[in-house]
C-alpha cells in the first residue's frame, strides 16, 4: 500500500512540464494571497484604516473568487491557455500594484482582483491537468500540483518575518513579485492547450457572440443536474461547515489558549509540510482506492479533529490541529478532482467554476453564519464545532456518484 502511495506515475515530458508550469503558477497565487492575512495588522496600521472598516474590507476582498466563475466559463469558448495566460499576468501585476495603495479602497480593488485572477488561474490549471494526465494518474497530479502550490504561501510566511525590518515594510512583500512577470513569456511559449479542447473545438467549434457563453451553462443545466447538484452539496456542506474553523485557528489559539505570535509562527510552518504529505497522499490514495471513498474518509475525519481542536489544550493543540488541516487539504484535492472529472471537455471549465463559486460564496457564509450562532450560544469555539457538525453528512451524497478514478473521461460523461 505505502508503495503504491509513493511510486510515481509513467508521465510524458510534456506531462512533466505542463505540472512543473502550472504549480509554477500556483506557488506565486498562493504568496499573493497569503500576504493579506500575515500582513493585516501592518497594512491596517501603514493605510491608517478604521477598526470598524477592516472586517468589510476584508469581506469584500475574500469575495473576490465569486466572478472567476464568468472566466472559467469563457474558458471553455476560448480555450484554458488563453484565459490562463491572462489570469496569470493580472495576479502577478495587480498584487505589485498593492504596494502602491495610498487609500484603503486602492487596496481594497487591487488585492479584490487579486483574489479573483488567483482563483481562476487555480481553476483552470485544476482542469488542465484532468485533462491531460492519464487516467490512473488524475489524483496524483492534483495532489502533487496542490503540494507545490503550498511552497509559495511558506515563502510568504518566511519573508513577512522581516517585515518590520525591510525597507518599505509591507509594500516590499507586494513588490517582490513583480519580476515574476518576466516569466509569462515562458509560459506562453511552453504552456500549451489542452489536447481534449483542441478535439472538442475541431469536432463541434464554438459559437459566436452571447451564445457562446450562454451555451456552456445551459448544457451543464441540461446534461448532468443530478451530478451536478450532488457535488454541489457536498461543496456547500464542506465549505459551510469547514471554513470557520480553520479560518479562525489563530485566534483561537491567542485567546483561549494565550499562544505567543512566534509560537503560531512555528505552527504555520508546520503547516506546509502537512500540506505536502495531505495532498500527495490524498491524490495519490484516490487514484489507488476510488475518489469516492477516498473523498468520503477525509470528509468524516474532518468534524472529528475541528470538533478535538477546539474542546483541547496543551500538547493535543498541535497534534488535533495537524489532524484538521490533512483532512481538510485532503478532502479539497480529492473532492476538486471528482467535481471536474464527473463533467465533459465542452464545459468542464465551466462545472469546475460553478463549484468554485459555491465554495467562495459557502466560505463566506460560514463566517457570517458563524457570527450568529456565537451570539446564541455564547461562546465563539462552541460555534465553529456546531458548524462542524454540516459536514458529517457530505459523504452520503457521494454514493450516488459514479466513481471517476482510472476510468476515461469521455466514459465517465459522454459528451
Amino acid at each position: 500500500m505505502v508503495k503504491g502511495l509513493i511510486k510515481l506515475p509513467d508521465l510524458t515530458r510534456a506531462q512533466w512540464r505542463l505540472l512543473a508550469l502550472v504549480a509554477l503558477a500556483a506557488g506565486f497565487g498562493s504568496y499573493s494571497l497569503a500576504l493579506l492575512p500575515l500582513a493585516l495588522t501592518q497594512i491596517q496600521r501603514g493605510l491608517a484604516i478604521p477598526a470598524e472598516e477592516l472586517g468589510t474590507i476584508s469581506a469584500i476582498i475574500r469575495l473576490g473568487a465569486a466572478p472567476a466563475f464568468l472566466f472559467a466559463l469563457s474558458a471553455d469558448h476560448f480555450g484554458r491557455r488563453r484565459v490562463l495566460l491572462l489570469a496569470i499576468t493580472a495576479y502577478l501585476l495587480l498584487t505589485g500594484l498593492t504596494a502602491l495603495a495610498l487609500t484603503p479602497f486602492f487596496f481594497m480593488l487591487t488585492q479584490f482582483g487579486v483574489r479573483l485572477f488567483a482563483a481562476v488561474a487555480g481553476i483552470l490549471a485544476l482542469v488542465m491537468i484532468i485533462e491531460e494526465f492519464p487516467n490512473e494518474a488524475r489524483g496524483w497530479g492534483i495532489g502533487v500540483y496542490t503540494a507545490l502550490a503550498s511552497v509559495g504561501g511558506g515563502s510568504a510566511a518566511l519573508l513577512f518575518a522581516f517585515v518590520d525590518v525591510i525597507p518599505l515594510g509591507w509594500r516590499a512583500l507586494f513588490l517582490v513579485v513583480l519580476p515574476a512577470l518576466l516569466l509569462v513569456g515562458l509560459w506562453r511559449t511552453y504552456l500549451p492547450e489542452t489536447t481534449r479542447f483542441q478535439q472538442q473545438q475541431t469536432n463541434h467549434p464554438s459559437t459566436h457572440g452571447l451564445r457562446a457563453w450562454i451555451t456552456p451553462l445551459a448544457t451543464l443545466a441540461s446534461a448532468y443536474p443530478g451530478r451536478f447538484v450532488l457535488v454541489g452539496l457536498v461543496v456547500l456542506l464542506f465549505n459551510l461547515g469547514g471554513d470557520a474553523a480553520l479560518f479562525y485557528d489563530p485566534t483561537y489559539l491567542q485567546q483561549q489558549h494565550g499562544w505567543r505570535p512566534w509560537q503560531i509562527a512555528a505552527l504555520n510552518l508546520g503547516a506546509g509540510f502537512m500540506a505536502l504529505v495531505g495532498s500527495v497522499v490524498a491524490g495519490r490514495a484516490s487514484d489507488w482506492v476510488g475518489r469516492k471513498w477516498t473523498t468520503g474518509a477525509f470528509l468524516l475525519g474532518m468534524p472529528f479533529f475541528i470538533i478535538a481542536y477546539y474542546q483541547a489544550d496543551g500538547w493535543r493543540l498541535p497534534l488535533f490541529w495537524s489532524g484538521l488541516l490533512f483532512t481538510s487539504i485532503g478532502a479539497a484535492v480529492t473532492l476538486s478532482a471528482l467535481g471536474s472529472e464527473l463533467f465533459p471537455t465542452a464545459y468542464r471549465a465551466t462545472a469546475t467554476g460553478a463549484l468554485s463559486l459555491i465554495a467562495t460564496l459557502c466560505g463566506a457564509g460560514s463566517l457570517l453564519v458563524h457570527g450568529v450562532l456565537a451570539q446564541v450560544v455564547g461562546s465563539p469555539w462552541l460555534a465553529v464545532t456546531l458548524l462542524a457538525l454540516l459536514i458529517v453528512p457530505a459523504p452520503l451524497f457521494l454514493w450516488a456518484l459514479p466513481e471517476t478514478n482510472g476510468r476515461p473521461l469521455e466514459e465517465i460523461a459522454p459528451p
